[in-house]
């Protein structure tokens, strides 16, 4: 464990990018927000927003980073790939467990500010972290977990197969996806899709992202075993 934490200390050397950039890019889009709610006619105003999501596609820069910058100069001091992989995943864990109860805190302040003074509603989304103060936090830190382990299984089919293994790994999700969309066109189930969803409760919600992000982790593992640099 404590080697671990020294990899997780290795990439704390520069907190900027864990700590500033976050928190300084989601206090950037939570002020042009406010800024528009205070100058948009009341009777035109749509309260949710999506601008929370720049935090989470900043996880996953963090997780490319993660791996394409410090990766090579955590080799050189003799760290072994299996340590690397999970000292950082130990960091993340720690970062959206964090990150995830300030996003819960900041959501309960605009419920009890009635959305800042002006309704609006950036903490809170609708159908995914719009619940209980708890399953707001269970569900922002598996979000971020997941964002991050993505960057960073990106990240190493960059080291392990340059920039081919990452556009055979898009187009992989990319038909994956597609093939998915073509049965459901072709059975004519979007209706239940959409139901499905709908339906689906933020704990299930949950579940699935923890379900995915476990899928992350375990195909970063693999690749992590034979990544060069």
């Amino acid at each position: 464990m404590n080697t671990y934490l020294k990899v997780a200390r290795y990439h704390l050397v520069n907190r900027v990018q864990y700590t500033l950039l976050p928190l300084g890019w989601l206090a950037f889009a939570f002020a042009v927000c406010v800024v528009i709610f205070t100058i948009v006619d009341p009777s035109t105003k749509n309260g949710h927003v999506g601008a929370l999501a720049s935090i989470f596609f900043i996880f996953l820069a963090l997780g490319v980073q993660s791996v394409v910058q410090l990766l090579p100069f955590g080799f050189a001091l003799g760290l072994s790939r299996r340590t690397y992989y999970l000292g950082t995943v130990l960091l993340v864990t720690g970062l959206s467990v964090t990150y995830g109860l300030l996003i819960t805190i900041m959501q309960e302040i605009e419920r009890a500010t009635g959305g800042w003074g002006g309704h609006l509603s950036f903490f809170r989304v609708p159908y995914i972290l719009n619940g209980a103060w708890y399953l707001t936090w269970l569900t922002a830190f598996m979000g971020l977990l997941f964002f991050f382990l993505l960057g960073m299984w990106c990240g190493l089919i960059y080291r392990r197969w340059n920039l081919i293994g990452v556009f055979g790994f898009a187009a992989t999700v990319i038909t994956v996806a597609l093939a998915g969309a073509l049965s459901i066109t072709w059975t004519h189930t979007w209706s239940g899709f959409d139901h499905f969803f709908r339906a689906l409760s933020a704990t299930g919600l949950t579940g699935m992202i923890a379900a995915l992000a476990l899928v992350l982790l375990t195909g970063g593992a693999g690749t992590m075993r034979r990544v060069t640099v």
